[in-house]
């Protein structure tokens, strides 16, 4: 049993078919007794994954609209949230300075370590981007990358 947070990067994965699927669902099955977290702003993110889906033709519009419902539904009782607070935003600059990152990897990643610094369990740091990754592991958490074909931590 351990604290996973999850980038929505990977997050999507949960709900979207695609590579590391099969991963995420074990990392999230109830049987394996983790604790998944999002931070808030994953909402926004995985709306606009799903839309962009939609609007290319790989999802159907019902089928768009069952995830976005879903998706609202785990965020009320299945996550732990990580709200965007000023300590998020503050430590989400500070990793700007310290790695080439896009402003809401920074954030999503500040949103970790913001709550790393709240809990007795130090999360892992999911997601499928290599930059992020490493930027991730540099700030000392430990990572998973759904799509390189490991077993979850």
């Amino acid at each position: 049993m351990a604290l996973h947070y999850l980038d929505t990067s990977a997050l999507v994965k949960l709900y979207v078919r695609e590579p590391g699927t099969e991963q995420m669902v074990r990392l999230a099955s109830p049987s394996s007794g983790h604790t998944l977290a999002v931070l808030a702003l994953a909402r926004v993110e995985f709306r606009a994954a799903v839309r962009q889906r939609e609007r290319k033709g790989d999802v159907p519009h019902e089928a768009a609209e069952a995830l976005l419902a879903r998706m609202e539904q785990h965020l009320q009782n299945l996550y732990l949230v990580q709200l965007v607070t000023e300590s998020v935003i503050e430590e989400a600059a500070a990793l700007l300075d310290r790695h080439a990152l896009k402003a809401y990897d920074a954030v999503q990643l500040a949103g970790c370590l913001c709550l790393r610094g709240k809990l007795d369990d130090l999360p892992s740091f999911v997601c499928s981007d290599r930059q992020l990754l490493r930027a991730a592991e540099q700030e000392g958490l430990a990572v998973w990358n759904p799509v390189a074909g490991a077993e979850a931590p």
